[in-house]
């Protein structure tokens, strides 16, 4: 069976071996391989699930995509502890060794100058939710103890009376989004003045993100390590007691978002 090299990140030179009971993808254990002073972190892999047919079915299948996923950041979060790692694309591979080394001096270059712009520093990820309404068979917002205090001459209300309720609800539905997004907002710039850089991503899709409500707010912050503590007691002020609105803070983590490398997507 040929064994197809897996590469998760480039790095400098560590000054410590990598942890001995660190594995990656396929439970397989990570390496060094250094390259005109450069490391590549990487793992041997069996070609008939890493070569290119096979790993396209593979990445179709959400099982094996998410425990291959889950062993891939292990790796990078091993590594974001002890250096500044540039996180490769998951499913990155390559023939051997020698393939691996060309890839480096290829992007040696890009390489060296990202490492010197993110030494030091981590990614944080900032996510803003609104709790999105219930609602019940008419698509009314089911607010069950209001509905309750309404007298049945009121539930028998003339057509004209439904709509003008229904205008009301679309009304105060609208509002809460507005200003939502006016709170997201202000966290964003309140927040991009504390850091280095940012990013705007595109908001979550509920349905594959599996959080609940919807996303207003899917920002990225670059803030040097020295400071993450600062950056988190931001975070931290800003949840308030506004009804219905969710702040969620992730990291540190490697900066994928700030690497400019098509290979630092997540």
């Amino acid at each position: 069976m040929t064994a197809l090299r897996y590469v998760y990140a480039v790095c400098r030179p560590l000054s410590a071996p990598l942890q001995v009971q660190l594995t990656g993808v396929a439970g397989v254990p990570a390496r060094q391989l250094e390259h005109h002073g450069l490391i590549a972190v990487l793992s041997q892999v069996a070609e008939e699930d890493f070569a290119e047919e096979p790993l396209k079915e593979h990445l179709e299948d959400l099982e094996w995509l998410t425990v291959t996923a889950r062993a891939h950041q292990n790796v990078i979060d091993a590594l974001t502890g002890v250096t500044t790692a540039l996180p490769l694309r998951l499913g990155t591979v390559f023939r051997d060794d020698s393939g691996v080394r060309v890839m480096i001096e290829e992007r040696e270059e890009d390489f060296r100058q990202a490492l010197e712009r993110l030494e030091g520093r981590v990614e944080w990820g900032v996510k803003v939710y609104v709790e999105e309404e219930t609602k019940d068979e008419t698509g009314e917002a089911a607010d069950e103890e209001a509905r309750a205090d309404v007298r049945p001459a009121e539930r028998a209300a003339s057509g004209r009376d439904y709509l003008r309720r229904r205008r009301m609800q679309t009304m105060a539905h609208e509002e809460k989004w507005q200003e939502a997004e006016e709170f997201a907002r202000r966290l964003h710039e309140r927040l991009s003045a504390q850091a280095e850089d940012s990013r705007l991503h595109a908001p979550q899709n509920p349905a594959l993100s599996g959080a609940s409500g919807r996303n207003v707010l899917n920002a990225s912050y670059l803030v040097p390590r020295s400071h993450s503590e600062e950056f988190v007691e931001w975070v931290d002020r800003t949840e308030d007691d506004t009804p219905g609105i969710r702040v969620e803070l992730t990291g540190p983590w490697a900066a994928y978002s700030f690497t400019g490398l098509s290979e630092g997507a997540p």
